[in-house]
C-alpha cells in the first residue's frame, strides 16, 4: 500500500430529532431545512477552497446520507453508503423524548465499557471496535482524498482509535467536539503508519 491518504470526517447537519428533543442514535431522523443549509454552506466553502473528494462515504442513516448527497452534488463526487458508519446502537432510547428516557431508563451508577447499552444496545467497546474496523476498511482503499459523513458518537470513536485512546469508561475519557457539519481532517501515511490530525472544526 503506497501513497498518502487524506480523510475528512464530518458529522451530518442538524436533524429533526434535535428540534424534537429526543434521543437520536439509530433513530432515523431526517435533516431539517437548517441542517440542509449548514451542509450546503460547508460544501460551498470547500468548493471555494478547491477541495475535492475522490469518494464520499456515508452512514446509511438518512441524516448522514442526505448530508453526503448535498456535498456530493456540489463537489461532483460519488457517494457510497455503508452501515458500518452508523451511529451507536442506543436501542431502547432511539426516538424517545429525553425526559421520558431519564424516567424509564435512568443512567446506572456505573456502566463498564463491555456492558451493552441498557442490556440490549451496543457497548462502548463494540462501538470502538466497529470504528477501528471502519477506518481500516477505508484505509485499504489506498491513496486519495475521502469524505466520511457520520455521527458524533461514531466519529468520536474513530478519532479515539486513531490517537490510541480507549473508549470512555462510564462517560469519562477523551472527547472531540462535532457540532452540526463539524469535521476533522486527518492524513495517513501507510508507508510509516503516520497519522496526523490536521484540522478540527467543531461545526457551523
Amino acid at each position: 500500500m503506497a501513497g498518502e491518504i487524506y480523510i475528512y470526517f464530518m458529522r451530518h447537519g442538524r436533524s429533526r430529532a434535535d428540534d424534537e428533543g429526543v434521543h437520536e442514535g439509530r433513530y432515523d431522523s431526517p435533516l431539517t431545512d437548517v441542517g440542509r443549509a449548514q451542509v450546503k454552506a460547508r460544501g460551498e466553502g470547500w468548493l471555494a477552497q478547491g477541495i475535492r473528494f475522490d469518494l464520499i462515504i456515508a452512514s446509511t442513516l438518512v441524516r448522514a446520507r442526505e448530508s453526503a448527497e448535498i456535498i456530493g452534488g456540489l463537489l461532483k463526487a460519488p457517494v457510497e453508503a455503508d452501515d458500518i458508519w452508523m451511529e451507536m446502537d442506543n436501542r431502547p432510547l432511539a426516538g424517545m423524548p429525553i425526559e421520558e428516557a431519564k424516567a424509564r431508563y435512568p443512567r446506572p451508577q456505573f456502566r463498564g465499557p463491555y456492558e451493552p447499552f441498557h442490556g440490549v444496545g451496543e457497548s462502548d467497546w463494540e462501538l470502538h471496535c466497529r470504528a477501528v474496523s471502519a477506518v481500516e476498511k477505508l484505509v485499504r482503499r489506498g491513496a486519495g482524498q475521502y469524505l466520511v459523513v457520520s455521527h458524533g458518537g461514531m466519529l468520536n470513536a474513530v478519532l479515539r482509535g486513531i490517537v490510541g485512546a480507549q473508549p470512555p469508561i462510564n462517560g469519562h475519557g477523551i472527547w472531540f467536539e462535532f457540532g452540526d457539519a463539524g469535521y476533522a481532517k486527518c492524513s495517513y501515511d501507510p508507508g510509516g503508519h503516520y497519522w496526523v490530525l490536521r484540522e478540527l472544526c467543531p461545526g457551523v
